[in-house]
Parts: structure tokens; C-alpha cells; sequence
């Protein structure tokens, strides 16, 4: 059975860093693009960042460019967040599609992991 689980949630001061990761098991993503979802209490699930099935196209959403940095290697999907603020408190999801490039929109996704905490404090 697919799975898909993420780490590195925690929680950090605000213009702090972390760095998520995503692992799958059950099967091979390595054809499939990846993405980053994120949802706040109260709120729908927000894109983040996706990337192609090679890694040669990313993109994010407008309220994370410059601060986030979504990446893949050796099977594992990595988000760089840099420069955190409170708004940025959330569960983050990894997720996976059978296409081979990235979207924004979640029902496009086929697999989800559990999701990891950050929270960001002021």
C-alpha cells in the first residue's frame, strides 16, 4: 500500500527555519510530481509548492516565494522554509499525483500523507 510520511514539523520563532521532509513507501513516486499543501485551523487546504516528476519544474504560491524552496532527491521531497511567520502555522501535507507535473489544485493529488505540525510563534 502507497504511503506517503512527512517530517521535520515543530515548533520555531518566528524568522526562524525548517526544513520538511517526505518519504514514500509501498511504491516508486519517481514518475510522478509532488507537491506541498498546508492547512491552518478553520481553513480550506492551501497549495504551497509543487514539482515536476524530474525536478526541473517548481513553482509555489505567491504567499511563500522567496521563503519556501520545495525540492526532491533520491525519492524524498524536501520543503525548505525559510524566514517563517505566524501566518505560516499549519498541518503541511505532502502529496503525490500519477501525472507527471505539478498543481496547485489538491484534487488532482492521488496520494496524501498524515501531515507534520509547524507552528510559528510571534
Amino acid at each position: 500500500q502507497a504511503q506517503l510520511v512527512e517530517s521535520g514539523g515543530g515548533l520555531v520563532q518566528a524568522g526562524g527555519s525548517l526544513r520538511l521532509s517526505c518519504a514514500a513507501s509501498g511504491r516508486s513516486f519517481s514518475m510522478s510530481a509532488m507537491g506541498w499543501f498546508r492547512q491552518a485551523p478553520g481553513k480550506e487546504r492551501e497549495f504551497v509548492a509543487a514539482m515536476s516528476w524530474n525536478g526541473r519544474s517548481a513553482f509555489q504560491s505567491d504567499s511563500v516565494k522567496g521563503r519556501f524552496t520545495i525540492s526532491r532527491d533520491n525519492g524524498i521531497l524536501y520543503l525548505q522554509m525559510n524566514a517563517l511567520e505566524p501566518e505560516d502555522t499549519a498541518v503541511y501535507y505532502c502529496a503525490a499525483k500519477k501525472g507527471p507535473y505539478g498543481s496547485k489544485w489538491p484534487d488532482e493529488y492521488d496520494y496524501w500523507g498524515q501531515g507534520t505540525q509547524v507552528t510559528v510563534s510571534s
